[in-house]
């Protein structure tokens, strides 16, 4: 841990004649003796008591301390007091609901793979006749849109279709309304 502090520019390293933080809490924490753990002002105040040659940085060099031997699971943090863990407690449960206990197969059987996704196929019955394909509503039509026709030359167009127009093929959707130019009435 006494690398963190020497690497560390912004954190001076603490005192010689002074023992590791971790080994500070550790003191404090047994001096103190609470049955229900001891807070961050308890233990910083005893450390300050017992030791008198403290760093400035001596609240920002125990918070991290303290941060650190939690994470690790040196200490741990019950209703904001610090405490050594108890080694016969269970261990932490996780969010969520826990998984079911599998149980162990005999040695020798051979696990099915697993179950495809989705919903299993209705069974079918082995003597029924084989599915007909689906015909068309007895029109004659087949279903859907009608495909598009070719384009037909002028040549080949039928005297009552209009003629095509000339200039730039017509965009998609509706035309411009086409202004009308007023014409004055000849007068005699």
């Amino acid at each position: 841990m006494a690398m963190e502090s020497s690497n560390n520019p912004l954190v001076p390293p603490p005192a010689p004649s002074l023992p590791q933080y971790p080994e500070l809490i550790m003191a404090a924490i047994e001096a103190l003796n609470d049955s229900n753990g001891s807070s961050k002002s308890a233990i910083a105040k005893h450390i300050e008591s017992t030791y008198g040659d403290l760093p400035e940085t001596h609240a920002a060099l125990l918070a991290h301390h303290l941060n650190m031997m939690k994470d690790t699971g040196e200490l741990v943090l019950v209703k904001n007091n610090y405490m050594k863990p108890d080694p016969n407690a269970p261990p932490k449960r996780g969010r969520g609901r826990p998984p079911k206990a599998k149980t162990p197969l005999p040695p020798g059987t051979v696990s099915s793979p697993p179950r495809p996704r989705g919903r299993p196929p209705k069974p079918r019955d082995p003597f029924a006749p084989p599915p007909q394909p689906k015909s068309h509503s007895g029109t004659g039509r087949p279903r859907g849109r009608p495909p598009k026709k070719a384009k037909t030359t002028p040549s080949s167009a039928p005297a009552s279709a209009p003629a095509p127009a000339t200039g730039a093929p017509r965009g998609r959707g509706r035309p411009p309304k086409v202004k009308q130019t007023a014409v004055a009435p000849v007068g005699c």
